[in-house]
């Protein structure tokens, strides 16, 4: 992070005192969660009283609005005048830029549902509007591409250059920077259909419920703690949304905290079921690998809101229950960078790991985003992206 992020010594009257407290609430927003933090965490962070810090900004929510519309302005801007005809700059510009304000991705993608109806409309218009002009830089720079082709690989960009928001690998710098802007490179050139297909209009719902309540419940419980934030979702909701009304609910969860267990420990158990299938059956590790990205990619396109649940509601698990959840992920993870390591006997743990998180965020991103996920052309696109992001 930039030097804005670090406390002033107590008493003084730092004249950047609204960009540290910026720095400080985008650092803790990121790493503890919104819902975690109170004012006067934030206040003692950049040593200051609550007092002084409520003279800069009247409240929780309006700060973490500046912090996420603030972060999003120097994208905005960089992208004015990039020329991705020189891509080797252009993605050196994009890769310091997310390195600098490493947060962001986290911060637009999982905190800013908290914010007011009106403000987060203004976030995602503002995010529409870079996906927009980059796609106009795209397509300057490959015009044999239509403009759906060019969205996607935008987004797939983005989900690249946004992706150390999501773990806490570190690298020096300049090293992560270049990093970070040759796996941007690799998006930006992989070779692609010059047209897709329009998008499928989207499912007005399930065509088949199952026949157990217990299974009915637990896949509406995820669709809705998707779409509405676990905190939003009541049993009794649920419950009603299948047809289960009253106290019978309880029967077959006694909570919702436990819908929310189960489903991420069946979404943990059948990508571990596939590694032990695919280490069973593959010819070696490339081709190990090439069908882990195939099959991470098909899960993730069918089991969209699971994986947007991952992201943005593992918080509400008690703290053990959280860690094992995480340490899940972590394993699982850890199985591709052992396959790219057996390829690429060279490539340092850490700078792997990396990589790999590049590949999953692409797959995580698309598959999150409606118009991309109903595409018929999409994923074999997004898996000839993952397969240069791993050299495969």
């Amino acid at each position: 992070m930039p030097d804005r992020a670090l406390a002033p010594p107590r008493g003084t009257r730092p004249r950047n005192r609204r960009a540290l407290i910026l720095g400080a609430a985008s650092d803790l927003f990121a790493r503890r969660g919104y819902d975690q933090i109170g004012m006067s965490d934030l206040a003692e962070a950049v040593a200051i009283g609550p007092s002084a810090l409520y003279r800069h900004f009247s409240s929780k929510q309006n700060l973490l609005r500046e912090v996420i519309i603030g972060g999003l302005a120097p994208m905005r801007q960089l992208l004015e005048n990039l020329n991705l005809a020189d891509q080797s700059t252009a993605s050196a510009q994009l890769a310091a830029l997310c390195l600098d304000e490493r947060h962001l991705g986290v911060l637009w993608q999982r905190e800013a549902r908290r914010l007011s109806l009106n403000d987060y409309a203004r976030v995602r218009t503002e995010v529409r509007e870079i996906g927009r002009r980059l796609t106009d830089r795209v397509r300057a720079a490959r015009p044999e591409l239509d403009r759906r082709t060019a969205d996607l690989v935008t987004w797939a960009t983005l989900a690249v250059l946004m992706s150390p928001s999501f773990h806490d690998l570190e690298m020096p710098r300049p090293a992560y920077d270049e990093l970070l802007a040759e796996l941007a490179g690799l998006v930006l050139e992989t070779s692609l259909p010059s047209a897709f297909a329009a998008p499928s209009p989207p499912p007005v719902g399930p065509v088949l419920l199952p026949a157990s309540r217990r299974e009915a419940l637990l896949a509406q419980a995820v669709r809705m703690f998707a779409a509405q934030g676990f905190a939003s979702v009541g049993m009794e909701d649920i419950g009603n949304a299948v047809g289960i009304t009253g106290p019978s609910v309880y029967n077959h969860f006694p909570s919702k905290l436990d819908m929310l267990r189960t489903a991420f420990q069946r979404g943990t158990a059948a990508l571990l079921m596939d590694v032990s299938t695919i280490y069973q059956t593959s010819s070696g590790a490339a081709d190990a690998l090439r069908r882990l990205v195939v099959s991470y990619i098909r899960f993730s396109q069918v089991h969209h809101d699971l994986i947007g649940l991952l992201i943005t509601e593992v918080e509400h698990l008690p703290e053990v229950e959280r860690h094992a959840a995480r340490r899940a992920q972590h394993n699982y993870l850890t199985e591709w960078v052992h396959l790219l390591q057996l390829m690429y006997p060279e490539l340092e743990a850490t700078a792997a790991r990396i990589r790999v998180h590049s590949a999953v965020a692409v797959a995580n991103d698309t598959a999150r985003t409606p118009h991309l996920r109903h595409n018929p052309d999409v994923p074999a696109a997004i898996e000839s992206i993952c397969g240069r992001l791993l050299g495969l």
